[in-house]
């Protein structure tokens, strides 16, 4: 650690402890965690049980990012600080960031590239925290160049990814990176192959896209042409990406956040795929033409498992699952896409998407595209007594949880009956 670089906080957790608490808690979902994840509210007809999954909310990666932004606020309660894109994918968290005098730079819209960010304004009195999704390896260089001391919250898991990529690179595979080509933790995967000269990567966002590789890659009837398989990754693939001369060897990463067991499927048919197309050959060896590891991020499978848990419990699905979250939040969307498969499920961004007063919910529907607009429901919650389960992407604080429920209970002319004093939500 040097005095223009941090990656480990500056110590002043304690100082700002408290802060964050009143920030982000939710006595409420404590309340309702003690109870073994489910409390009923109300009697009778008005019966609301509120079950919540095992694994929710806040993971370390954005508990370590949000307090580093707090200490990094304390730390230096004169400079000029800014932020690289978003600290993570919640509307609510971002907006106290802003609140706290901070600074956001986003890229201009629709640009991808090493010239996305306008560092131009930047000096070494200014203060830049890097986002839990880290920043490409070009913008860190850049970065570095402007003199400006750097705050680096980029999560664990994501480093173990990149060490992934850039061992690729380094031993000549092409990374095939399971992702959101336009996210930012995959186009900051994606550079690290750029730290070897012969260093390439493509990225598929489905099975469906991983397939056009595949098809490629064995030469089947139907397979794009090299002209049509260029044009169509131009954007997902290394500069001078060759398909003819770059699949030969591949290495599976993914974006962190992805659908666990699809990025495990892809990499098994990838690695197939490439058996098909070599296994005639003399002396053939699958581990010279293959690699993958499981870079899924421990907290993104405990959550889509918890899911999955709530969904066969001998209780069955809920009647009702809300999954809060930001409709940016990579994990929030594959939450809700599992739980859809099982009952009716709303995706909302924040709890103030819930109005008791009209009976109405806004939400986006599932599997769709973060940009697409909400849709409402109306009397989304039916009468006699129900079921609702609630889970929350890994950026979502407690407190918009603990909000949700609340909303919830007035819609059917209930409250929560905590304690007075109790803190519920923000």
């Amino acid at each position: 650690m040097t005095d223009r670089y941090f990656r480990r906080g500056f110590g002043r957790r304690k100082e700002i402890e408290a802060v964050v608490q009143a920030d982000y808690h939710s006595g409420l979902v404590d309340a309702i965690r003690e109870e073994g994840h489910t409390r009923t509210f109300g009697e009778g007809e008005k019966a609301v049980t509120v079950r919540l999954a095992e694994a929710f909310g806040f993971c370390y990666g954005v508990d370590r990012a949000v307090d580093y932004a707090y200490e990094t606020r304390t730390q230096f309660p004169d400079k000029r600080i800014f932020l690289v894109g978003e600290i993570i994918h919640n509307p609510h968290v971002n907006q106290r960031m802003r609140e706290m005098g901070i600074e956001f730079l986003y890229p201009a819209a629709g640009k991808h590239g090493i010239d996305r960010f306008d560092f131009s304004g930047l000096t070494e009195d200014d203060v830049v925290i890097l986002p839990a999704f880290g920043v490409t390896l070009q913008d860190f260089e850049r970065l570095k160049q402007t003199g400006a001391v750097l705050v680096d919250t980029t999560c664990g898991s994501v480093l173990v990814v990149w060490k992934r990529v850039e061992q690729y690179a380094r031993d000549g595979y092409t990374a095939l990176i399971h992702g959101k080509y336009y996210h930012e933790e995959t186009e900051a995967t994606a550079s690290q192959a750029s730290k070897y000269p012969n260093g390439k990567y493509v990225v598929v966002l489905d099975m469906d896209e991983a397939r056009l590789v595949m098809d490629y890659i064995e030469g089947k009837p139907g397979a794009l042409s090299r002209e049509a398989f260029v044009e169509h990754f131009r954007d997902k693939a290394s500069p001078d990406f060759d398909p003819d001369r770059d699949l030969a060897r591949i290495g599976v990463a993914n974006q962190t956040t992805m659908l666990s067991s699809e990025s495990l499927a892809i990499a098994d048919e990838v690695g197939k795929s490439l058996a098909r197309r070599f296994g005639s050959q003399a002396g053939f060896d699958i581990d010279e033409h293959f690699r993958s590891f499981d870079t899924i991020c421990s907290a993104t499978q405990e959550r889509q498992d918890a899911v999955k848990e709530m969904m066969a419990s001998e209780e069955g699905p809920p009647d009702i699952m809300v999954v809060i979250g930001g409709y940016n939040s990579s994990n929030t969307n594959h939450l809700a896409v599992l739980c859809a498969k099982h009952t009716i499920t709303y995706h909302v961004s924040d709890a103030a998407c819930i109005d008791p007063e009209s009976g109405t919910i806004r939400f986006k529907p599932n599997g769709t595209p973060f940009n697409t607009p909400e849709t409402t429901a109306e009397d989304w919650l039916p009468e006699g007594p129900i079921s609702i389960g609630l889970t929350a992407g890994a950026s979502t604080p407690n407190n918009k949880i603990g909000a949700a429920i609340e909303l919830i209970l007035t819609a059917r002319g209930l409250t929560s009956e905590l304690p007075a004093g109790e803190p519920v939500a923000a």
